[in-house]
């Protein structure tokens, strides 16, 4: 069996090759030209495909070979996700190691080495191998051996053209600039307050809390956007119960509920969920159509899978409920006592509003969020600590998704093209498990005769395929980034979808016979 350190060494010499060959023809002089129309235009195939998928998946690979190389590519990099657990354990290793070692040295020496004023010494192992198992980081480290291989078949200046020109990373921006306005302390606060009139309705228990935050939280996503609305509810689940340290079965359960609740809850209105907002101008679907045939559908999803969970975790509710008046009486659980003005909490809701609704113009909420940063300075002593390394790390992953998922149009369209209303339900949903569920609506609008009932399959698959995977929807690495402190080994892939499949079925079932 392959030892941790030399798969360390193996994947950062595979890196280093991949770097060599990116660089390579710009080193040799090779201009930084965008090369022929990269990738393949899925028109560009022609209408005399074969009409079996296999023969057509087979002929898009024989007329671009590389179509193959980028999905093996984006292949491993999902089972890179798989396995960051592991690669944390071996970092947690290494570091135990390099510790041991350093005691012995400053046992040795005669004085203090921590008092020279120097960093303390790390490990390089251990804080490679931590690069290597943040979910957040999986996809961007692949895009560097996408970039090699790209170098390597088509030239550097079809690298720079395709993510420089092609790829939109709108989204991954925006969804930086809206979570760290979601998680200050004014906003926190006025969200917590909202859904503490629903939880009074419980008088204020564990049960009401759990409720309310996970029902009412995924519904406001359709108005202040999903990414918003996860950062929000998984920020109030962190402080009221997974501090509470409840079972990993409860723990799984309430993370898939909310990732699946959030896909959902964002199809009230046509511009807050990322998969509808992709239709909703080609198809001509608005706020009205969209709850219509959507929202109020989900809604009753949203009720009877939640409150199912509610019913099979309520003795739980029971032992939460003593944990929390024991950390209430310790003092856990209070508030920080620091009181924020009303006018510094109006004020930034006024920066959220003014974030959703220029969310499609980079350079308006960029600088938005840059006089933002200027309020939040001047008002320090309101703000609780601004913390911009999860929000960074989400739009990391997010633009590492969307520059894999860009190369993957070519055999996810012929797919959606040949199921009919129910397999292409289905199929969406499985898709979406694998590849971001905007990029399926996406791909689903390039399909030319696609009828109202095939449009409405595809949607809804996509969205309430939207929690089986930290992929499968763009809030959902904002959600786990924020949660995943209170996982030992982090949040399990096969964890969160045992506890997303039942609320999915739901969704599913609220979808096609509703």
């Amino acid at each position: 069996m392959i030892s941790s350190q030399r798969m360390c060494l193996r994947l950062i010499a595979m890196l280093i090759a991949a770097l060599i060959l990116g660089l390579q023809p710009l080193l040799a002089g090779q201009p930084a030209m965008e090369g022929p129309a990269f990738p393949r235009p899925l028109e560009a195939y022609g209408p005399e495909e074969s009409p079996e998928l296999g023969a057509t998946l087979r002929g898009r690979i024989e007329t671009e070979p590389f179509n193959l190389v980028a999905s093996v590519i984006f292949l491993l990099a999902i089972c890179h996700t798989f396995l960051t657990a592991k690669f944390r354990h071996w970092a947690h290793e290494a570091e135990e190691r390099h510790a041991a070692r350093l005691q012995e040295r400053t046992a040795e020496a005669s004085t203090d080495q921590n008092d020279d004023g120097a960093p303390d010494e790390v490990s390089f192992k251990g804080q490679v191998l931590h690069f290597f198992g943040e979910v957040e980081a999986v996809f961007g480290i692949w895009v560097l051996v996408l970039a090699g291989a790209i170098t390597y078949y088509f030239g550097w200046g079809t690298v720079l053209g395709y993510i420089g020109n092609k790829v939109n990373f709108t989204e991954p921006m925006f969804v930086v600039v809206i979570m760290a306005i979601a998680g200050t302390r004014p906003i926190l606060r006025c969200a917590e307050s909202f859904l503490r009139v629903a939880a009074r309705l419980g008088r204020e228990s564990p049960a009401a809390w759990w409720l309310s935050i996970l029902i009412v939280a995924p519904v406001l996503g359709s108005f202040i956007t999903e990414p918003a609305a996860m950062t929000i509810g998984a920020l109030l689940l962190a402080r009221q119960f997974y501090s509470l340290k409840p079972s990993p079965r409860f723990a799984y359960a309430t993370i898939g509920l909310l990732f699946v609740n959030v896909s959902v809850g964002g199809t009230f209105t046509h511009f807050a969920a990322p998969p509808v907002l992709m239709v909703a101008a080609p198809w001509g679907w608005d706020t009205a159509y969209m709850f219509t045939h959507f929202g109020w559908k989900a809604l009753i999803g949203i009720i009877i899978a939640t409150v199912t969970y509610y019913l099979v975790f309520r003795r739980e509710f029971g032992e939460l409920a003593r944990a929390r008046a024991a950390a209430l009486a310790a003092g856990s659980l209070r508030s920080d006592g620091v009181k924020v003005p009303v006018w510094i909490t109006l004020v930034q809701l006024g920066f959220m509003g003014f974030t959703v609704m220029v969310a499609h113009y980079p350079p308006l909420f960029v600088g938005g969020f840059l006089f933002f940063l200027a309020f939040s300075q001047a008002t320090a002593h309101h703000q609780g600590r601004l913390d911009l390394r999860p929000p960074l790390l989400v739009g990391f992953f997010l633009a590492g998704l969307v520059i894999h998922g860009g190369l993957q149009g070519w055999w996810i369209e012929p797919v959606l093209s040949r199921l009919t209303e129910v397999p292409l339900f289905i199929g969406a949903a499985i898709l979406t498990a694998f590849n971001d569920n905007a990029a399926i609506t996406y791909l689903a609008t390039l399909v030319p005769g696609f009828t109202e009932s095939l449009k409405y399959s595809v949607v809804a698959g996509a969205v309430t395929g939207g929690g089986l995977t930290v992929i499968a929807n763009a809030p959902n690495p904002a959600g786990q980034n924020i949660l995943q402190r209170f996982f030992p080994e982090g949040v399990s892939p096969l964890g969160l979808l045992a506890g997303a499949i039942y609320p999915t079925v739901v969704m599913g079932l609220a979808y096609m016979l509703l």
